[in-house]
């Protein structure tokens, strides 16, 4: 048996452990995963309707009220009607959140700091370029129905 990681494997388990260390820096800020990757997102992606945001964060709309209304409950988000659709309601940060926002920025950047160390400039630029290439890749192969004589064992 092969005991060198596949490149699906390493990538897992680095963004696993990226999470983690990540988690374990964030603890003293009350907050769960779910609920700080759904700040993370919203900030950049402020008066989005809930649907939307649940499909960027690829999860249920159902769990997603369920993290909005814990951070509404906490003052870190609002809920606005929209303005000619009474259905949808648009999500916006509250000007606690930012604070917030700002010291998960640092302990992300703390952590990226970490995982990265005795890699140089020059190598992370290359990494950048190699997962954004194959990120690039991927989403247009997501986009083809998967070809018919492909085999799962292929």
């Amino acid at each position: 048996m092969n005991a060198t990681p596949t490149l699906g494997f390493l990538l897992h388990d680095v963004a696993r452990l990226l999470r983690k260390r990540f988690e374990q820096r964030a603890k003293c800020l009350g907050l769960t995963r779910s609920q700080w990757q759904t700040l993370a997102y919203l900030s950049n992606n402020e008066g989005i309707h809930q649907g939307g945001l649940a499909e960027i964060l690829e999860v249920e709309p159902i769990t997603l009220v369920r993290i909005l209304d814990k951070l509404a409950e906490r003052g870190l988000i609002e809920r606005r009607q929209h303005p000619t659709d009474r259905r949808i309601w648009l999500l916006y940060m509250r000007d606690e959140a930012h604070p917030l926002l700002a010291e998960m920025r640092e302990l992300g950047d703390t952590t990226r700091a970490e995982a990265l160390q005795g890699v140089s400039p020059e190598q992370r630029e290359l990494l950048f370029h190699i997962l954004s290439v194959m990120k690039t890749n991927l989403v247009q192969a997501c986009r083809s129905p998967v070809d018919e004589n492909e085999t799962s064992d292929g």
